[in-house]
């Protein structure tokens, strides 16, 4: 049985930008939620020192995720030229498209690691 596609992208945020990203990510969530029905769960954390924020993903398929990066696109480049300094890790719990993997490289840059751990060995999801 096929599990979720989970994504978690760390990204640095620039100097003094947490509640420029705390006040862009309510509308990103409204976008999110209002365009991409299938996506099952959407959520961003920041760490204790306002430095860095995760975002944790969870869609039914790769799909999903290659059709949420086109959905994104134009605010993820937003989000880059105002808080976002540098995506600093990427991971992948699932099996990704050619195009997925080609996108999440493009989006992130040169050197950023990226972990794909694509056997699903067992689990569950609620609703």
């Amino acid at each position: 049985m096929a599990g979720p596609f989970i994504f978690i992208a760390t990204n640095r945020l620039k100097p003094g930008k947490l509640d420029d990203e705390r006040a862009r990510v309510p509308g990103l969530v409204d976008f999110i939620q209002a365009n991409e029905p299938q996506l099952i769960a959407f959520n961003e954390y920041a760490n204790e020192e306002g430095t860095e924020v995760a975002v944790v993903q969870v869609h039914p398929d790769a799909d999903s995720m290659a059709f949420h990066m086109q959905v994104v696109a134009d605010r993820a480049a937003s989000a880059y030229a105002e808080t976002v300094d540098a995506t600093t890790g990427i991971q992948v719990f699932g099996t990704p498209s050619n195009a997925v993997v080609e996108m999440l490289r493009r989006q992130a840059g040169a050197g950023v690691p990226l972990s794909v751990k694509p056997h699903h060995l067992g689990g569950f999801s609620r609703p």
